[in-house]
């Protein structure tokens, strides 16, 4: 009975390995066999991809169309701290071109600012009118000024707010460009030489003051609102131009030197190849310094040329590089640099003569042109004395 029942519960047992369950059995081994080499090959990619973009995934293997039954746990794969990326040509993400390419290259965002004006030549008439205008616009007529201060020492604050003049008995007067709220600051102040120049933030003005005798002997800052004058030493040449980082640059009328120094007077220094012995030019008129005072324009002349006088000109014929007296090219096609005002985001202005009229070039402070427009005719007898907004 016992060899009996034995028999009897093998062959039960044997009934039930049935070739079904042999199937579930291999699909299940495959499967399992497949996720394992799913996770090496995601594995890998996400090392390669997190290589390339600093970024981890996790990446979930394709299961193929075979249902996972519900106690199958899921499975995300996260690279190796450990593992050394090896690129592969198939399986490399694509790459965006390096920054030095063309293609990447970002616009340039420098665009024409409003320029103001004022007289070239007194000419016959008592007043003179200044003018603003921003290329594509109208010109705006400002306030009137007497001839001599519109043409020789009119300037413009850097927030385009105020006007600062000096009339010809040494009054140095303040108003708003429409010509309100006009005001006397001081008596006895220098109208050729040493023309008033504003500070960066327009709270300021570099004046020189001078004696009843009509001698000039003391230059610095004076206080638009309190009317109070602080001497600077050092500040004893002509025709100031003033950086928005505090660079303070004029002409040493001495010898024709440029000096380059700071609001104190501090790091006093001359810009290389202009009055210094040997060098082939000399300048005794600046009209503009770039924000960072690295770079300015003025009108330099041959060492045996004509000099002219102490009244100021805003024309300019070269842009240098204050530290080596280097000359920066601007691409102004050929035509010859007459006028050049820097902005405030580093580019600068360039006027050309182009026939009877004035074209502007705008070219951004890495050197590269960006724009080109013809100025309005009504302007040509005019000079840009300042480029602000």
């Amino acid at each position: 009975m016992n060899d009996q029942r034995l028999r009897l519960d093998l062959a039960d047992l044997a009934e039930e390995v049935t070739p079904v369950d042999l199937r579930d059995r291999a699909l299940r081994t495959s499967r399992r066999i497949g996720i394992q080499r799913a996770i090496a090959t995601s594995a890998a990619a996400v090392v390669l991809f997190g290589a390339a973009t600093g970024t981890a995934f996790a990446i979930l293997p394709n299961r193929g169309a075979d249902p996972v039954p519900g106690t199958t746990p899921s499975v995300t794969a996260s690279p190796s701290p450990t593992a050394s990326p090896t690129p592969s040509p198939s399986g490399s993400p694509s790459i965006a071109p390096p920054a030095t390419s063309t293609s990447s290259q970002p616009a340039s965002t420098a665009t024409f600012g409003r320029l103001h004006y004022g007289p070239f030549t007194p000419g016959g008439a008592d007043t003179a009118h200044l003018y603003s205008w921003k290329p594509g616009d109208t010109p705006v007529r400002r306030l009137a000024l007497p001839v001599n201060p519109a043409q020789l020492n009119a300037a413009v604050s850097p927030d385009g707010r105020r006007v600062a003049w000096v009339e010809d008995g040494g009054a140095l007067w303040t108003s708003a460009l429409d010509g309100s709220g006009k005001r006397k600051l001081h008596d006895l102040v220098d109208n050729m030489c040493w023309s008033p120049t504003w500070s960066p933030n327009s709270r300021q003005l570099t004046v020189r003051l001078g004696a009843a005798d009509g001698s000039f002997s003391k230059a610095g800052l004076l206080d638009v609102s309190s009317g109070a004058f602080t001497e600077v030493a050092g500040f004893d040449g002509c025709h100031p131009v003033w950086a928005a980082n505090g660079t303070v640059a004029f002409a040493d009328g001495s010898n024709g030197a440029v000096v380059v120094t700071d609001r104190t007077g501090a790091g006093r220094r001359t810009i290389p190849g202009l009055g210094s012995k040997g060098s082939r030019y000399v300048c005794f008129d600046v009209a503009s310094i770039s924000p960072d005072g690295r770079r300015i324009a003025l009108f330099r002349i041959d060492r045996d040329g004509t000099y002219g006088d102490a009244a100021r000109s805003l024309s300019a014929n070269a842009v240098l590089d204050t530290r080596t007296g280097n000359v920066m090219t601007l691409p102004l096609g050929g035509r010859e640099l007459r006028q050049a005002y820097f902005q405030a985001d580093g580019s600068v202005v360039a006027r050309v003569r182009s026939g009877s009229r004035y074209t502007l070039i705008l070219v951004d402070k890495a050197g590269k042109k960006v724009a080109e427009k013809a100025e309005s005719s009504s302007l040509a007898s005019m000079q840009i004395i300042a480029a602000v907004d």
